[in-house]
């Protein structure tokens, strides 16, 4: 049995270093990988610049960025649930269709609420 002294990643600083290592190339593997997370990237980039406009403080621009960051924390998990499922089977399993059903409507989720913050931002800046 292992211990912490015996971790694949080591253990203090080495396994810090380590443990970004196997970060970033988990970004890489789900930006070459998974065009949803390519697709919302792209989004996050694309509405990032909007939260200097829209923001009415430095609270509310927290939470619209906070809002896409969710967003990709989402798509990160939903994927790695999608690809641990794929790699048990691809056959149609009852179980791993709900585990992956699960994970895509998380997405929708964080997807809901950016789309929420948005329009109530974009209503309060030049509507109200």
């Amino acid at each position: 049995m292992a211990n912490e002294y015996n971790k694949q990643n080591g253990t203090g600083i080495k396994r810090i270093f380590n443990a970004t290592l196997c970060s970033l190339r988990g970004l890489q593997f789900a930006w070459r990988f998974e065009s949803a997370f390519r697709q919302e990237a792209m989004l996050t980039m694309a509405l990032f610049p909007t939260t200097f406009l829209l923001a009415q403080s430095v609270a509310h621009w927290s939470v619209m960025v906070a809002a896409l960051c969710i967003l990709l924390l989402t798509e990160l998990l939903n994927s790695a649930i999608e690809t641990l499922a794929d790699r048990i089977t691809l056959e149609n399993d009852i179980m791993i269709g709900r585990a992956k059903d699960i994970g895509s409507a998380a997405v929708v989720i964080a997807l809901s609420f950016i789309t929420v913050l948005w329009v109530a931002a974009l209503y309060s800046k030049f509507i109200a």
